[in-house]
């Protein structure tokens, strides 16, 4: 089971602080996930500076020039926010019984641990 999913609120834990033009510590929600490369796509952290070809569209109007895209970054580097604490926290998983048209089932469930300082 995944521990980022896409939609979830995520803090970037590391790399550069803001005081120095990184994106520590700053909050976003995931856009995409790439499972086979470990990395997701976090709305307004780290931006990136693309280069496109200029071209034309049917209406004549010309397309291209410098923009500024999201780039992803590495799913080690993102930690789960806690939606209670609004902190970052580590990932758990815990065994739950659900009940469907009386056919009970046993799912794996996704919850934020508590830190040792919030105890």
């Amino acid at each position: 089971m995944a521990r980022i999913k896409k939609g979830d609120l995520v803090e970037v834990i590391t790399g550069r602080t803001q005081a120095r033009g990184g994106d520590r510590g700053k909050q976003g929600r995931v856009l995409e996930v790439q499972v086979e490369k470990n990395r997701v796509l976090v709305e307004g952290i780290n931006f990136v500076k693309k280069h496109v070809r200029v071209g034309q569209t049917q209406r004549g109007s010309k397309t291209g020039g410098i923009e500024t895209v999201e780039a992803s970054i590495h799913a080690s580097n993102v930690a789960l926010v806690d939606p209670e604490t609004k902190k970052p926290t580590k990932v758990g998983f815990r065994l739950e019984e659900v009940t469907k048209d009386g056919v009970s089932k046993t799912v794996r469930v996704r919850y934020a641990k508590k830190s040792g300082k919030d105890l």
